[in-house]
């Protein structure tokens, strides 16, 4: 089973990004591709939604981000798996 602490926002993660949905600014993500390559781009966030027991950023674009994928936001560290 994987560990659903690094699959799901925390409550307080939860709140930050609820406040980019609210205010529709533009944001900085940093995160970490399929391949594992490091990516940053420049987006509103859409959504923030879980599917099977995993959560997701939905990107303005229409990028869909696994949030275990996702290191910052607007230069806020999300999570330990940024190394």
């Amino acid at each position: 089973m994987p560990n659903p602490s690094s699959a799901t926002a925390s409550y307080s993660v939860q709140g930050i990004i609820r406040e980019f949905l609210s205010s529709g600014r533009l944001t900085e993500v940093v995160y970490r591709d399929a391949a594992g390559q490091i990516c940053l781009v420049h987006d509103v966030i859409r959504d923030l939604f879980s599917r099977a027991g995993q959560d997701f950023l939905l990107l303005g674009r229409g990028t869909m981000l696994p949030f275990d994928h996702v290191i910052t936001i607007d230069g806020q560290l999300l999570s330990d798996s940024a190394g």
